[in-house]
């Protein structure tokens, strides 16, 4: 697969990668690498991530050698406002996915689906296939595997002909198994989307508009998974302010003259 150098500004935000991308770009530059055959392996970075950056240098590695990484999480977006990190603005993976879908019924784009359980992933196909009646599906697995059978699962990739991988599998498992393949999959976009495919299948309801404008779309997934979920943000969002801050306060404090 040809690997082209992008003319993308990256620079860092607490540790983590992230570039200069607006929704257009990432809409154009998807669109280029299906249509010119070229490997664009697109990553994002939210709270969670940034956290998980910081203490986990493999993790970190995988997430700067993608090929573009994207802010995913108004924390991200706010975060670099407040420390002069040039960003353009909040790109998300599930919105990228459902624009690309929609590219590819379009242009005659076929994508492979891999990630959730069995049944999310039947009811995610009968969802595409229903609102995209054009649309050709190259292939799809679920997203439970173990690692011996990670072989078996790139090469039916690979034979599938697909033209974009939305792999659909939570951090980190998704990002060391795209760094891992992805000169081997022999396709051009390789997103990585974590929960997207429960939403988009119908299973799980995604925030309002409001609440993603505002930053609380994690509040939202709180309130519909609780046991699973309150824990993991607590910590992630707590470790999140409390870095900041400590970016954030000796600024001030010389800009105050104290």
């Amino acid at each position: 697969m040809l690997v082209r150098k992008l003319d993308i500004r990256r620079d860092r935000f607490l540790g983590a990668p992230v570039d200069f991308v607006s929704w257009n770009d990432a809409v154009d530059l998807a669109t280029r690498a299906m249509a010119e055959r070229f490997r664009l392996q697109m990553g994002d970075v939210n709270v969670s991530k940034v956290i998980d950056a910081q203490s986990d240098p493999e993790f970190r590695r995988w997430l700067e050698e993608s090929d573009v990484v994207c802010a995913d999480g108004m924390g991200v977006i706010w975060g670099c406002h407040l420390l002069g990190v040039p960003v353009a603005e909040r790109v998300t993976g599930i919105d990228l996915m459902t624009q690309m879908i929609s590219v590819c019924e379009q242009r005659g784009f076929r994508p492979y689906l891999l990630g959730a359980t069995e049944s999310v992933i039947k009811d995610l196909v009968n969802q595409l296939q229903r609102r995209h009646p054009n649309l050709k599906i190259a292939g799809w697995r679920n997203g439970y595997f173990r690692p011996e059978d990670e072989p078996a699962i790139v090469a039916d990739i690979k034979a599938s002909g697909a033209d974009c991988l939305f792999v659909g599998i939570s951090s980190p498992i998704k990002e060391r198994f795209l760094n891992r393949y992805r000169d081997e999959f022999d396709v051009p976009l390789q997103m990585g989307v974590g929960g997207s495919f429960d939403v988009l299948s119908g299973n799980v309801k995604r925030a309002p508009r409001l609440m993603q404008r505002l930053g609380m779309e994690w509040l939202f997934r709180i309130a519909q998974e609780p046991r699973r979920l309150a824990h993991r943000y607590y910590v992630s969002n707590s470790r999140f302010l409390l870095l900041l801050l400590r970016r954030i306060v000796p600024r001030v404090r010389e800009r105050l003259g104290f």
